[in-house]
């Protein structure tokens, strides 16, 4: 496979043939960072465990990640080579089928006018087809992963309409989902699994011990998912993680992604609203 960055990888946990292993892959994260695909595409990992059925794509180098503690004095090199190992760890703990290090810088993810982060993109899901794909959601805060996802977007449009998933869901890490109206939610349930999740998560440790405890934010966000998400029921599941379905954004290219999250947003904003007009006593 031909990417565009020299330092890009095709990297295989159990050591199989690239192309053997990308031809069992069901499920794919596209995710902007190490450690992004374990906090948000949890129900992506369980359905390929056991059959090597998920692959993981990393946009950026992770050259700009926050560091303190033991990593403190760590060069931008050195962060690389760190991150680039922890994401080999989870992927060797969720046997994943590949993981794709595409090893953009963060600056040329988000500049439109660059064709490398998009043709990267457009190779691999040329070469693995999966029926699958989470993303990051468009009312993410965080530049990077909205330039992600709009990248991703853009690059199954430019494929043949055959080579289209079946499923494009955007998914939860800096912003999370739970504002949708529940018409809205696509709902993970993602059972018990526990001890895979947080050693998925408690792997990348230039993070944890860096100061950002994804690992118990990511385990308590699911669980206060799957309490708050029903108020006169009892819970139905353990953990949840929400998504967006993205998929009206592949059937109908002329759809703009900003127009397309209007419409949760403006949802949202109804259902708000709606309630407090039949509450408002001060009014009556």
């Amino acid at each position: 496979m031909k990417l565009s960055q020299p330092s890009a990888e095709i990297w295989t946990p159990d050591g199989t043939e690239e192309n053997d292993a990308l031809g069992h892959v069901t499920h794919m994260a596209i995710a902007a960072h190490q450690d992004d695909v374990e906090i948000m595409a949890l129900d992506g990992i369980l359905a390929g465990f056991g059959n090597r059925g998920f692959m993981a794509v990393i946009a950026t180098d992770g050259a700009g990640s926050p560091r303190a503690g033991r990593y403190a004095s760590y060069s931008d090199e050195q962060m690389q080579l760190v991150r680039r190992l922890e994401q080999k760890k989870a992927a060797f703990v969720g046997e994943y089928s590949a993981v794709a290090f595409l090893d953009h810088s963060s600056a040329a993810v988000k500049d439109g006018s660059d064709p490398a982060p998009k043709h990267d993109l457009k190779t691999i899901l040329t070469a693995c087809h999966p029926e699958i794909i989470y993303t990051h959601n468009l009312a993410d805060k965080h530049d990077t992963h909205v330039a992600v996802a709009l990248q991703t977007i853009a690059a199954i449009r430019e494929l043949p309409q055959e080579r289209h998933p079946k499923k494009l869901y955007a998914c939860e890490v800096w912003r999370d989902l739970d504002w949708l109206v529940d018409s809205d939610k696509v709902v993970f349930n993602l059972g018990k699994c526990e001890n895979i999740a947080t050693s998925l998560v408690g792997v990348f440790d230039s993070q944890i011990a860096g100061g950002k405890r994804y690992d118990l934010a990511a385990m308590g966000r699911r669980r206060a998912n799957a309490t708050f998400l029903q108020s006169h029921v009892v819970d139905a599941a353990e953990w949840v993680d929400f998504g967006m379905d993205l998929m009206p954004l592949i059937q109908n290219p002329q759809l703009d992604p900003a127009e397309y999250i209007q419409t949760f947003i403006q949802r949202f904003a109804e259902d708000v609203n709606s309630r407090i007009e039949r509450f408002n006593f001060s009014e009556k």
